[in-house]
């Protein structure tokens, strides 16, 4: 069948008659090679009322698997969405690119409801402050994508030079996820790089892992003059990594003391701090709830061994002293020597430089911690 005495040889002709309403339309593809005359009055309509054009790809099968193959490794996509893309975009890789942005834009925003508890922390320091942030997603090999890592490292080095995070304060500093968000970030990652507020860096992450990928918290604490500020990670894939973090603040009076020496014992004491989970500095800093909770529980427990009245007041105490030897950090066993608590380790380490030196404040962090809690209790005062 030929559709004009315009065409230079047959041409293949596939129609298909769809009803619309009171309507009929016919579809028609051209395989082969025809005059663009044809061409243009098909696609305009023009002699040819109800007809669309749908042109079949000319790449090869060879070149095909290359598009896929240089679009996958741009953008990280599922190998099924990269063809699709393709297809629907006639094998034009930039146009198929800007299609799996918009796909996964919108299929990040599906994701968002889901339950992140992996992921990483990120620290980033300079001179006078550390920042650290929490980044999650679902899964663990998602934590180990090489895109993930630098855009955890990313958001703490934005965290690091943020405003808020300099404030000269006691203690870390919490920064909300939405300040940070509303951040510019400047990425050079081969698959994902420009300037873009960091919760668009976040959902486009989300949409080349196809997992929910959230800034769940992040913190700073700047330097007391003169002191340090000393950091581990554990289960740390590289520098600056990791899924168990610590921060401790040391402050000593004499300027002149010998920083090498607080610095080592600082290191340790991050160490510590992230293997024995302290909840409270010193004793005084226990909360009145968080103690009289514990002697209710005493109480009970040493009531029902069925011992006197002033028996059990004695229990209590005793067992009070292992509690605060549990959750407060200067009461701690020291982790590299368990024969001494972290009071006696700082007291050793004051008469070693000559000044005084303390404890300023102390972070511990954990991927995950509380999630589940916290979305426990949320059902729960929705309920």
């Amino acid at each position: 069948m030929a559709l004009s005495g315009g065409a230079k040889r047959s041409i293949g002709i596939i129609c298909s008659k769809v009803r619309s309403g009171h309507h009929r339309v016919l579809t028609m593809s051209v395989k082969g090679s025809c005059s663009q005359s044809i061409i243009d009055d098909v696609q305009s309509g023009s002699g040819f009322p109800g007809v669309f054009l749908r042109r079949y790809s000319a790449a090869s099968s060879s070149d095909q698997m290359g598009l896929i193959k240089k679009l996958r490794e741009r953008t990280s996509a599922p190998i099924k969405d990269v063809k699709s893309a393709l297809v629907d975009c006639n094998w034009d890789i930039e146009a198929a690119q800007k299609e799996l942005r918009r796909r996964g834009v919108y299929q990040a925003s599906k994701k968002s409801s889901r339950k992140a508890t992996e992921g990483l922390l990120a620290l980033a320091q300079n001179d006078t402050k550390t920042a650290i942030i929490e980044l999650n997603c679902e899964t663990d090999f998602v934590a180990r994508n090489d895109i993930f890592q630098y855009m955890a490292l990313s958001l703490a080095k934005l965290a690091l030079s943020a405003e808020g995070s300099s404030q000269q304060v006691a203690g870390a500093f919490p920064m909300t996820p939405e300040y940070l968000e509303s951040l510019k970030l400047n990425l050079a990652h081969p698959k994902i790089s420009g300037e873009m507020s960091a919760q668009e860096a976040v959902t486009e992450l989300a949409a080349m892992m196809g997992e929910n990928v959230k800034l769940r918290r992040s913190f700073a604490m700047s330097k007391t003059s003169p002191g340090i500020i000393s950091t581990y990670l554990h289960s740390s894939p590289q520098s600056g990594l990791g899924r168990l973090g610590g921060v401790l603040s040391l402050q000593v009076e004499d300027p002149n003391a010998d920083m090498a020496a607080i610095q080592r014992v600082g290191s340790e004491l991050a160490m510590h701090v992230v293997a024995n989970k302290p909840l409270f500095l010193s004793k005084d800093l226990v909360s009145s709830d968080a103690l009289d909770n514990e002697r209710e529980i005493l109480r009970s427990q040493a009531e029902a061994s069925g011992k006197p009245k002033i028996a059990i007041e004695k229990m209590v105490e005793g067992r009070l002293r292992k509690y605060f030897e549990e959750v407060v950090l200067m009461e701690q066993k020291y982790v590299m020597n368990d024969t001494v608590n972290v009071k006696t380790v700082l007291d050793n380490l004051s008469k070693e430089v000559g000044s005084p030196v303390r404890i300023e404040s102390f972070l511990r962090l954990e991927v995950g911690e509380g999630i589940e809690s916290s979305e426990t209790s949320e059902s729960e005062s929705v309920a």
